[in-house]
């Protein structure tokens, strides 16, 4: 199978103090913290299409817009569901929505750019 517009993903974590404002330092307090959600979010998109990579190949992220609108407390669950829904070349962009019990929690667009492994980590490691 190839990418192709359309692919899904979902994947649900259960908050815990490790995924919180206060530990994140993004705030103080111990509820979901945003650095976690688009943590999730990225992580997702990176598995809607890690199957239909090629050897060799993988993805980075490359740029995150989204909205977290609603706080989530520990030991909630969180569903991110992210879509693939443009590619241009290497570059590809999703949809990432995040819910809890109450709905959704956050949503934007992610951007992931295919690269080869070998020759990204050569330039990293120049």
């Amino acid at each position: 199978m190839e990418l192709q517009i359309g692919l899904k993903a979902e994947f649900e974590i259960i908050v815990s103090p490790k995924d919180t404002a206060a530990q994140y330092g993004s705030g103080s307090l111990n509820v979901f913290a945003t650095p976690a959600m688009i943590a999730l979010m990225e992580k997702t998109a990176m598995l809607c299409i890690s199957k239909q990579l090629k050897e060799g190949q993988n993805s980075v992220g490359t740029e995150i817009n989204v909205k977290h609108i609603k706080a989530t407390p520990i030991g909630e669950a969180v569903l991110c569901i992210a879509k693939l829904i443009e590619i241009d070349r290497a570059k590809l962009t999703f949809s990432v929505e995040a819910f809890d019990n109450e709905g959704i929690i956050g949503l934007g667009t992610h951007k992931r750019f295919l690269i080869d492994e070998e020759q990204f980590m050569a330039k990293v490691s120049r």
